[in-house]
């Protein structure tokens, strides 16, 4: 729960109840004394109250009076892909061979006479409760849009943040996720970043994260490569984030076990291995966007 959140509708609709409703709403998840909790509530507010309209041009956020929701921002819709559009907008024209522009999986640019290819991928939001699984798809899901960039990885990080009431484990969990993909495929796990989401303002036991993942190629499989007449084929699918979590929540936990595997990195190796990677004009992840988007 974001008490900073909290605080600031209540202030903008002149709750005079605030302090006594955001002791409460602590008190539902903090093990602490209403005298304690009172305490939390009006610094809160003292803080939201600060930061509630701020002096000076770049401190006025810009809004457009729609939601993440509503537009449909990470649901793979129009407003998403829309969304990614306006985004490649605002960082504009690059260097880069690839860009956020290509809406590709992955950006590439050229260091050392190779392409240099990287890619990040946020962890299913609600994996939270599942450490190990949130690491595993999340690092199997960078590795997979660095290959099909016709890249080999040598190199995943990993960013994790757990909110204030999250138990410790929890990162030691989505670790072991991500070096169990890293030990099977000899792709090491070498820097990151470990926070608490919205420091003390944030109670409860979310997680969220992502792992990004480098890689180096010689010939690339970039979507705007695609040419008329090429054949399309389309592999199946392996399982991942979105289908463990269904899985989960409609109570068919056998299923999940289904998706631990690591089928399609092991296809993407013998492309590269026996050298069809030439022979291949594009490559892109379905999900997401992938054809779809196209």
């Amino acid at each position: 729960m974001d008490l900073e959140g909290y605080a600031k509708r209540g202030l903008l609709r002149n709750d005079t109840a605030l302090v006594d409703k955001l002791a409460d709403r602590i008190l539902e998840i903090k093990n602490i004394s209403r005298k304690h909790a009172l305490e939390i509530a009006a610094a809160v507010i003292v803080e939201a109250k600060a930061t509630l309209t701020p002096e000076g041009e770049i401190l006025k956020s810009t809004t457009s009076g729609v939601t993440m929701g509503e537009f449909g921002v990470g649901s793979r819709g129009m407003g998403d892909f829309y969304t990614h559009e306006k985004i490649a907008e605002v960082i504009g024209r690059t260097s880069a061979v690839v860009d956020s522009s290509h809406l590709d999986d992955s950006g590439v640019v050229r260091a050392g006479g190779k392409y240099v290819v990287v890619t990040i991928d946020g962890m299913h939001s609600r994996l939270s409760d599942f450490p190990f699984l949130a690491g595993f798809h999340v690092a199997r899901a960078a590795l997979r849009d660095i290959y099909v960039m016709g890249a080999r990885p040598v190199a995943m990080l990993s960013d994790i943040h757990v909110a204030d009431d999250g138990d410790v484990a929890k990162i030691f969990d989505h670790i072991a996720g991500i070096t169990t993909v890293s030990e099977l495929t000899g792709i090491p796990l070498i820097t990151g970043s470990t926070l608490r989401i919205g420091g003390d303002m944030v109670i409860g036991e979310r997680m969220t994260g992502g792992v990004g993942a480098v890689g180096i190629a010689e010939n690339l499989t970039a979507r705007i490569q695609a040419m008329p007449g090429d054949v399309i084929i389309m592999t199946e699918g392996a399982g991942g984030g979105t289908i463990s979590t269904t899985a989960l929540y409609y109570g068919m936990h056998d299923i999940v076990d289904e998706t631990i595997n690591l089928r399609f990195i092991e296809a993407c190796e013998a492309l590269l291995e026996d050298g069809l990677i030439e022979k291949i004009h594009a490559m892109t992840d379905v999900t997401n966007g992938g054809v779809r988007g196209d």
